[in-house]
């Protein structure tokens, strides 16, 4: 499969994951076109499309916890920052990405970690 072709299904496939999870494809095509791009050259790589924005750890939880899209696994610093960390991802209220920004787990409030899951 060429990797344009590959995109489009990405994309398919990440769009039934993350509408009902709150989340839409970034509104910058552009951008989403880019990290699509990036993903396919990891799944080529590694069998895998992990999320082109973080380095791999060694160990296999942590590289399944990087599976894009990752929401699932990071979902309440992903609610608290209105994005996923690539910014591929933002939450369906969001209309203008300017303002988002990465936040450290370690800068995000422990009441913002509703059923207890601070990683900190």
């Amino acid at each position: 499969m060429n990797v344009e072709s590959r995109k489009k299904a990405l994309r398919y496939l990440f769009q039934k994951v993350v509408d009902p999870l709150g989340y839409k494809f970034n509104p910058d095509e552009e951008l989403v076109d880019f990290l699509l791009e990036q993903e396919v050259g990891l799944e080529q790589k590694h069998g895998i499309p992990f999320c082109p924005c973080q380095g791999l750890p060694k160990d296999r939880e942590g590289r399944m916890k990087l599976v894009c899209p990752c929401i699932p696994f990071h979902r309440e610093h992903f609610d608290y920052m209105k994005c996923c960390w690539c910014l591929l991802y933002v939450h369906k209220d969001v209309t203008d990405t300017s303002g988002l920004r990465q936040i450290p787990v370690t800068e995000i409030p422990a009441a913002a970690f509703k059923r207890g899951n601070n990683v900190r």
